[in-house]
């Protein structure tokens, strides 16, 4: 019952592995347009979603707080995609995402530019310096949203539980070198890590329905959730009767509290 997230880079084989790795163990496999697809409202398009999460900012501080949201509702809908388990999500920044996140098993895939020269040519008309040009602007927009999100290399080893090089292993190798790391133990769902990831997944609700709101939408707050008690720390007392409504509207709130004040139920 792992949840499984998979970084790559572009033609590494990432996709391969996901479907390997699901339809071995019997895992639900989630990629990018799936959550897109989830996380659309009737504020926000799969389009703005889509061009969110594929191009990184060209200038940071610009579009901060659409950002802002957009990450609201895409961690929403991954959260609870995956909050059960038997999950595997190849898309960008999932270890991200997810990160506090029980039976977690973080895992990036590495290839050779020669190998993804040869599977980028496999699926696209272009040629080899195309192709090139392609997998590095890509990878580039990639290690540029992840900085600008979360303040991190895309790239740093410490991010992942396992990373494997597909240079000398098929992807059929590369997933039973994953699912040997899952069997090993530590990445069972117990009850203690469901009732954390059910938290999670409602902590996430709870922002991702404050950035759609439209007295709360221009907050950018940090919400957590221990059985259900919801706390928000952000600055937004001023907000906090917008906030009490709508909080208190989402199925399996059990409390409330904003920037240390107590708020019940409205009347």
């Amino acid at each position: 019952m792992a949840i499984i997230t998979i970084s790559r880079g572009t033609f590494s084989g990432g996709k391969a592995l996901a479907e390997c790795l699901s339809r071995t163990l019997g895992y639900r496999s989630i990629d990018r347009d799936t959550l897109v697809r989830k996380a659309a409202t009737r504020r926000v398009s799969e389009d703005d979603l889509r061009a969110a999460l594929v191009q990184p900012p060209s200038f940071p501080g610009r579009f901060n707080h659409a950002r802002y949201i957009y990450l609201a509702l895409i961690q929403a809908a991954l959260t609870e995609e995956v909050r059960g388990g038997c999950a595997v999500y190849h898309g960008l920044a999932g270890q991200l995402l997810l990160k506090g996140a029980p039976s977690l098993l973080r895992l990036r895939i590495i290839a050779p530019m020669e190998y993804r020269i040869r599977m980028a040519q496999e699926r696209l008309n272009l040629s080899r310096d195309e192709v090139i040009a392609h997998i590095e602007a890509r990878d580039r927009d990639r290690r540029k949203w992840t900085q600008f999100l979360y303040g991190v290399d895309w790239g740093e080893p410490s991010l992942y539980d396992l990373i494997i090089n597909v240079e000398h292993l098929s992807i059929e190798q590369a997933c039973q070198v994953a699912i040997s790391t899952v069997e090993s133990g530590g990445f069972e769902l117990s009850p203690e890590g469901q009732a954390a990831m059910d938290d999670l997944a409602l902590a996430s609700r709870v922002r991702a329905q404050l950035a759609q709101d439209t007295f709360t939408l221009n907050l950018e707050v940090e919400v957590q959730s221990s059985g259900g008690s919801i706390s928000i720390r952000g600055g937004c007392a001023e907000e906090a009767e917008a906030i009490q409504r709508v909080v208190w509207a989402i199925p399996g709130v059990t409390g409330l509290t904003v920037d240390a004040a107590v708020l019940p139920p409205p009347n």
